[in-house]
């Protein structure tokens, strides 16, 4: 009997690493093409969030300019608003490839998050491999 190339848990693995790859690349992109800037100027400088880690500002300017309007200012009007960062003067004051890589990056960040999630249920789920 042929046995497969590749076990379903193998296939999973290998777009969650894919994915993971990608990910990286466009966090480190929207860093120093937008936040980079954004960090520069006065205007943008306290505007973009709280940053609870280096880094996490990256993250809070990948949420406003990828999330509907809508929800971005249903979130302004949260107790909780100052954790974000405040998407009118962020996207005032970006252009559009900021925003595609913006977009393309939360794809990813949550795709990935979703793969993990699919693996441990792979692994919770399927009965022991035997090889």
């Amino acid at each position: 009997m042929d046995e497969p190339i590749m076990t379903t848990g193998e296939i999973i693995f290998t777009f969650f690493f894919g994915f993971m790859l990608i990910t990286c690349i466009f966090y480190v992109l929207l860093g120093q093409i937008t936040v980079k800037r954004l960090r520069k100027n006065t205007e943008t400088k306290d505007s973009l969030g709280v940053e609870f880690v280096s880094g996490w500002d990256i993250l809070n300017v990948a949420q406003a300019l990828s999330l509907p309007r809508s929800w971005n200012e249903k979130m302004e009007k949260s107790p909780a608003s100052f954790l974000n960062a405040d998407f009118r003067s962020i996207e005032k004051n970006t252009n559009k490839l900021d925003k595609i890589i913006a977009k393309t990056f939360t794809f990813f960040f949550l795709s990935t998050g979703l793969l993990i999630a699919i693996m441990l249920a792979h692994d919770l789920f399927s009965g022991p491999t035997t090889q």
